[in-house]
């Protein structure tokens, strides 16, 4: 049965001359998560990426391994699933026009996706925002982060952004990414569900003048703290018009969050340089005070995640469902003042739940919690000043061999990637190699990243660094990193293993330093299938973890965690 939204969106398909629509999970800012969430509204699928197209007769859905599973729950019976990596030069449907919103989709992306058997056409009303349109926005001003939080001044950071814009020949650098705003001008907002993201762009001239491209309501703080002018803040809407006052020349653009409604604005005026935004990798390199405020805030969430742990293993004897369990560790984080809200949803899988990678519980739809369940749990915060995420797995009774086993594998590669020699495996490509080799030699496997670059206060998904099969970015002193790899049993269990890490350099030695600091369930481990050098690190590990957090729980809760040891 078509829904009714499906249903309205097909009838206007003659008014615009299109055979398709298509929709992106992203905004226009291309954020991590949105207010926003068109492709829910047209799909009911509520994974964190993914594009729907709807065509007169057919539906489909494009998502990646991670939520293969979760999409035929959530839309399988409006929608056929395809792998992502299928929308390349996508074959499914030929000489159609397919229409889409220019604001959602960068030129590199429709080239890449559309534009080989099929016409494209750019449509500025977003039809999904014409049939439903009541998201709930938020509106509020932006703030500023003081120097001792983020350890560098806006003034400075512009300066070597200028003299990079020199460097490569150009004249302006159009900076589309707001997270990229964000660490340039040291500002945070309101805009996003899970990140203090500020939804503005900016650009910025070789001739030391910045234009912030945003509301002005959402800019007075700022105004009135002196760092944007009047004069040169830009309301979006008149954004083609205040082109026209500039000197025409050489702009860089990235590719990758430039949309192509704002790349054909900037080419009427501009020589356009597609390069990748050099805030990127800037902003990748956590300086001293940052890392301090993000170890910090790890501390205050292990806090919280330990005091759950021992309340979910010993202490609670009622039958709870997996919605009240992320409720009460929402509960323990929000203890703390600096704790603000979380970074993502929270991922509370029991038992066959817990295969869905990305799997979300809600009020009204929830599993019971069994004894003999596997329980994972990933979940993150945003605290003054810091992000975190996290990802345990724990057991309630005597796990089964097998399902000890498979964990202690993916233990063994945890182990692997956070002890690993940076000089010899000195990208994310080598090392994910090294998180897999456990599982793979038992034929075994998981359909996701082995880790995700972290914002300092900002995305908890940030590149262009990662741990996975394809990225070659070398690793730096400062960044960070998720260190998770995982197996999941179809209908069975999920399990996952998540600490972040960050790179630390001392004797001229890059090494990885944890910054999560809680409990490994023990009771899933068979020490018999562990090296020395795996049960050592488990040692020093929970002993770090010991020193760090016992001064904050009770005897009892002490007592628990000095097991680990």
């Amino acid at each position: 049965m078509i829904s009714e939204k499906i249903r309205r969106l097909r009838s206007i398909f003659i008014k615009f001359g299109i055979d398709g629509y298509v929709i992106p999970k992203n905004d226009e800012f291309f954020s991590e998560y949105s207010q926003k969430d068109r492709l829910k509204t047209i799909s009911n699928f509520s994974g964190s990426a993914g594009i729907a197209i709807i065509l007169k007769k057919k539906n489909y859905l494009f998502v990646d391994g991670r939520y293969t599973i979760q999409a035929q729950l959530e839309s399988g019976k409006q929608f056929k699933i395809i792998s992502l990596d299928k929308i390349i030069n996508c074959s499914l449907f030929k000489n159609l026009v397919i229409g889409l919103d220019p604001n959602l989709f960068t030129s590199e992306q429709i080239k890449r996706f559309f534009s080989k058997f099929n016409k494209i056409k750019d449509i500025k009303l977003n039809l999904i925002d014409s049939i439903h349109n009541n998201y709930q926005l938020q509106s509020r001003p932006f703030f500023s982060l003081d120097k001792d939080i983020v350890g560098e001044g806006y003034l400075i950071k512009i300066k070597k952004i200028i003299n990079l814009i020199k460097k490569l020949k150009s004249n302006y650098l159009f900076v589309s990414a707001p997270e990229n705003v964000a660490w340039l001008l040291n500002i945070r907002g309101y805009d996003n569900p899970n990140s203090p993201i500020p939804n503005c762009r900016l650009l910025i001239s070789s001739k030391n003048e910045i234009f912030l491209i945003t509301e002005r309501n959402k800019a007075k703080n700022l105004i009135k703290e002196k760092k944007i002018k009047k004069t040169n803040l830009i309301n979006p809407k008149n954004f083609s018009l205040f082109l026209n006052k500039l000197n025409k020349g050489r702009i860089i653009v990235d590719s990758k969050s430039c949309s192509l409604f704002y790349e054909n604005i900037l080419k009427k005026r501009f020589s356009i340089s597609h390069k990748q935004d050099p805030i990127y990798s800037m902003k990748s390199l956590k300086n001293k005070f940052e890392i301090k405020n993000m170890i910090n805030s790890h501390i205050l969430d292990g806090i919280a995640l330990t005091k759950f742990l021992y309340w979910m293993k010993k202490i609670n004897k009622k039958r709870i469902n997996e919605f009240q369990a992320q409720t009460k560790l929402e509960n323990f984080r929000k203890k703390n003042k600096s704790y603000l809200f979380p970074s993502f949803n929270t991922i509370a899988g029991s038992g066959k739940n817990g295969a869905i990678v990305h799997y979300k519980a809600n009020k009204l739809k929830s599993k019971e919690i069994k004894k003999d369940d596997i329980f994972l749990c990933d979940s993150g915060g945003q605290y003054k000043y810091g992000t975190t995420d996290v990802t345990r797995t724990i057991c309630f009774t005597k796990p089964k061999n097998y399902v000890k086993d498979i964990f202690t594998k993916v233990l063994k590669g945890h182990i692997a990637v956070v002890t690993a020699n940076l000089k010899k495996y000195s990208n994310g490509k080598l090392l994910d190699k090294l998180a897999r080799k456990h599982l793979l030699r038992s034929g075994l496997d998981y359909q996701h990243g082995t880790g995700h670059g972290v914002g300092f206060f900002l995305n908890v998904h940030e590149g262009p660094q990662s741990i996975s099969k394809y990225n070659q970015i070398r690793f730096r002193e400062g960044m960070v990193l998720s260190n998770e790899p995982g197996f999941y049993k179809k209908g069975l269990f999920g399990i996952r293993i998540e600490n972040l890490i960050y790179i630390k350099k001392s004797n001229n030695r890059l090494f990885f330093e944890n910054l999560t600091f809680a409990p490994i369930d023990k009771e899933l481990i068979n020490f018999k299938k562990l090296q020395k050098k795996e049960k050592d690190y488990l040692f020093k590990y929970h002993l770090e973890v010991y020193s760090k957090l016992s001064s904050f729980l009770s005897k009892n809760e002490r007592k628990w965690l000095a097991s680990f040891i």
